[in-house]
Parts: structure tokens; sequence; C-alpha cells
């Protein structure tokens, strides 16, 4: 009964949202330890529980995690008796008087503009590759996107004459986002000639490639932008993550519509997007804090 409950729910949530693979394993893992829980607890399937019982399983599980991980598990529970409730197998929704825990607002780690400069301007631009780094660069921090979705850019994506690229990101969402002029120019001029000359005489779809003909990798990636951010004396903890929050909190700063970030970020929920809030706020008390006579 349990694995056939999650089955469907799982095949709903892949038919409605598209989530990607990941996404719908780890819906899957929370479920099953749930309805393990219940039926080792007291022999209850996933369809006969109480609000009692979902409280009683979140107060097993928290010692053991963080509040975070408790408010995600929760959000899945609440999904599940959602989809059961439209689905007509229950009568109410057990989760509907439970409250999620607080969880701490986390800022995310960024660059300032000084550093991001700093960062693309680290390169070698006499050399090939570093031109290929370059546009790789220019392209994360003038797109903010995720290093999974610069790697997955196919030559075909980009269209520079509309100074635009196509990006597939979470749930094989696509999005078109602008490039602005620097990083058209050196996407531009890495496509014109050393992206030729990096792969000689070999052929590959993907935009951004290496000497052996294949996609740049995530992997690969993250160590140059560790490499370019000794270059560049930057002394943080470095990812190309970084330069992603840095775009959203860039935008921010200089007036940015919240709903436009979302929609550039690729962000389905603009809750999401509303930490760069946060970060904008957190940036002008420093400030004050650091010039106001009074700070």
């Amino acid at each position: 009964m349990n694995t056939k409950i999650i089955d469907q729910f799982i095949d709903h949530l892949w038919l409605e949202d598209g989530l990607s693979k990941n996404t719908l394993n780890s819906y899957r893992f929370d479920l099953t330890l749930f309805a393990d829980w219940l039926s080792k607890d007291g022999n209850i399937d996933l369809i006969h529980v109480s609000q009692l019982e979902i409280q009683q399983y979140l107060a097993y599980k928290f010692p053991t995690s963080q509040a975070r991980s408790i408010s995600r598990l929760l959000a899945t529970l609440r999904r599940l008796y959602r989809f059961l409730l439209r689905e007509k197998k229950i009568d109410q929704d057990p989760t509907l008087k439970i409250q999620s825990p607080k969880t701490p607002k986390t800022l995310p780690k960024s660059l300032n503009e000084a550093e991001v400069e700093s960062l693309l301007s680290a390169p070698n631009l006499k050399s090939p590759m570093g031109i290929r780094d370059k546009a790789m660069l220019e392209l994360l921090y003038a797109c903010g996107l995720r290093v999974t979705e610069l790697v997955s850019i196919l030559l075909t994506e980009v269209i520079i004459s509309d100074g635009v690229v196509r990006v597939t990101g979470k749930g094989n969402k696509t999005r078109l986002v602008p490039m602005g002029e620097e990083a058209v120019e050196f996407v531009q001029q890495y496509i014109a000639d050393a992206r030729h000359n990096i792969l000689r005489k070999k052929t590959s779809k993907y935009l951004f490639v290496t000497a052996r003909g294949s996609a740049m990798t995530r992997q690969a990636f993250w160590y140059l932008i560790k490499k370019y951010a000794l270059v560049a004396n930057i002394d943080i903890p470095l990812s190309p993550h970084v330069l992603r929050h840095a775009f959203a909190t860039h935008l921010i700063n200089h007036g940015a519509d919240l709903r436009v970030v979302q929609m550039l970020l690729g962000h389905s929920d603009i809750s999401t997007t509303q930490i760069y809030t946060h970060v904008a706020r957190e940036r002008l008390k420093k400030i004050h804090q650091e010039h106001h006579p009074r700070g």
C-alpha cells in the first residue's frame, strides 16, 4: 500500500513539475523512511495517518536533524497529503495545523564589485584557454548561472546578435538570459578563435570545451575558479555559486526589481530570491556602521 502511494505521488510530481531525478529521489527517500517508521511504530499506513503521528515523527527526527531539514521534510509531507486530498483518498489534510520550525536566515557568501573585477581580470588572454576561462567567468557573472547550467550550454544556444543565451535550469526549464556587452564580447572572441584552437580538429556540440574535445565539467571549472581566486588575491572560500550570489546581490544593490532577479536566476518561487534583499540590507547596515558618526 505505502509503496504504491509513494509511486503514484512521485509520478504526479514528475508529470506536474518536471522535477529532476535527484529531487524525486529525495522525496521518495523521505517518504519511505516515514512509511517505515509508521509500520514499525504502530503498523499504520500513509493513508490513515493523523496529525499526532506526524508530530511524533517530527519530534523523533528533530534531535538528529537541523531545523531546515525538518522544514523540508514537513514540506514533502504537505505535498503528499494535498495530493491525496485532491485524489479523494483522504478526507482531511493531517498536516494542515502543523507549523514549520523557524529556520535562521543564512546570508549567502558573495563578492564585492571590486573583487569580481579582479577575478574577471585574472585569466591570461594571450592563450586560447585563458580566453575560454575569461568567457566562462564573464558569462557566469553576467547571467547569474548555476555552474551546471554554464557547462551544459550548447553552441547553438548562444545568440550573439541578440546578446542572449538559452539556459536549461532545474526541472529542464529553459529561460533566455541577456549576456551584457562584456560577456558578449568575450564569448564572441572565444567562439571565433580560441574554441577552434582548443578543439583543433575535434568537434563538440557544447559551447565550453576542453582540449580532449569534451565539455567542460563542473569539477574542472571549480578548480579553475579556485586558481583564479589565488591570482586575484581573493581569500574568501570561492566557488562558482559565489558569482551567482554576487550577480543577484549587485543587481539588487543597484535597484533591480526582485521579480526581474527571480526570472534571471530561474527561481520558481520568489521566496528563494528574497534572501538577496537581506544581503543588500546587511551591506547597507555595514556601510552605516563604518561611516556614520553614530554608527
